[in-house]
């Protein structure tokens, strides 16, 4: 059957109906999430399986489990149904003081409390309907980047994780190493043994999830001694604190480290590249008025962080 005969008979409905089905797993709570009777979203689900082939959800006992293709259909079904909810959205003319859209932004939690806190901050002034969700990314959601952010507005993240999507740079931000106020074996400075020899704090660690500052440091033949791996940013100064352990965060975050935990700056044996922060979006987002409100907004944000007025 070709395609636009297929898309006439489907009815958008049903994929609310399965995006419920598969985050409850189960057709009473569903039915309750959707506001709707039982037996109503009992006859979307056979209508569903009839469409598929499949039970979609399969009785276990006195539960229902998901079958393997329902698990396949699961993150489809979200993107889909965010998607046409974006369609719908769209207007011919925005005016962000009226609207009451919400911006879904993946990011870290440094870049949520850099340019985030400063974004909602110049939102909630003049577009006080407008908000945002700021969602924490993780290597899953970046490897998959050009998929995610058809049904998200954008992604913070600094340049060398994606290539040949739409972007602009917000701000820039330096390195920095941190060791306890206790830590006596260190002066102003880290020599290249204390990096070899004391225990790290470091962000990550994997194949495709790591620092730009991290990576330069086992090009320069250090091999650092890693005690915790975690995948925070705000929390490393909490794990150096009362410890002999050293750890690397940006510099934007050392006026929050120094209030959170009993740490201090220490100079590198190296000049760390600097990191350049970027908003990506997908290209479909590209001439929405919306969007070019928001990401004028996210330069106007960069701007304020690069002068270290949100501190």
């Amino acid at each position: 059957m070709p395609d636009h005969l297929l898309l006439s008979r489907l009815d958008l409905n049903l994929l609310v109906s399965l995006d419920a089905l598969l985050t409850e797993r189960s057709v009473t709570r569903a039915a309750e999430r959707l506001h709707l009777s039982q037996p109503a979203l009992s006859a979307s689900l056979a209508r569903l399986r009839t469409h598929f082939g499949d039970p979609i959800l399969a009785r276990r006992g006195n539960t229902y489990e998901l079958t393997p293709l329902a698990l396949r259909l699961a993150d489809h079904t979200t993107t889909a149904l965010e998607a046409a909810r974006r369609v719908f959205e769209s207007q011919a003319s925005w005016d962000p003081a009226e609207s009451v859209r919400e911006f879904s932004i993946y990011g870290s939690d440094y870049g949520f409390t850099t340019i985030g806190r400063v974004v909602s901050e110049l939102a909630a002034q003049r577009a006080p309907g407008v908000h945002f969700r700021f969602l924490l990314h993780n290597p899953t959601v970046v490897e998959d980047a050009a998929n995610r952010l058809r049904s998200v507005d954008g992604m913070v993240i600094p340049h060398g994780f994606l290539t040949d999507l739409p972007f602009v740079d917000v701000w820039q931000d330096e390195w920095v190493a941190i060791v306890a106020d206790s830590n006596d074996a260190v002066g102003d400075a880290l020599s290249r043994e204390q990096m070899s020899s004391l225990p790290w704090v470091m962000n990550y660690q994997s194949r495709s999830a790591f620092t730009s500052a991290e990576r330069q440091v086992q090009q320069l033949g250090i091999e650092p001694n890693v005690e915790v791996i975690v995948e925070s940013f705000l929390a490393i100064p909490h794990f150096i604190a009362g410890t002999q352990r050293v750890g690397i965060i940006h510099s934007a975050l050392v006026p929050l480290a120094e209030r959170a935990a009993g740490v201090r700056v220490v100079g590198l044996p190296f000049t760390p590249t600097p990191v350049v922060n970027a908003l990506w979006w997908h290209p479909v987002h590209g001439h929405d008025p919306e969007h070019e409100w928001m990401r004028a907004l996210f330069a106007e944000a960069g701007r304020i962080v690069q002068a270290g007025e949100h501190v």
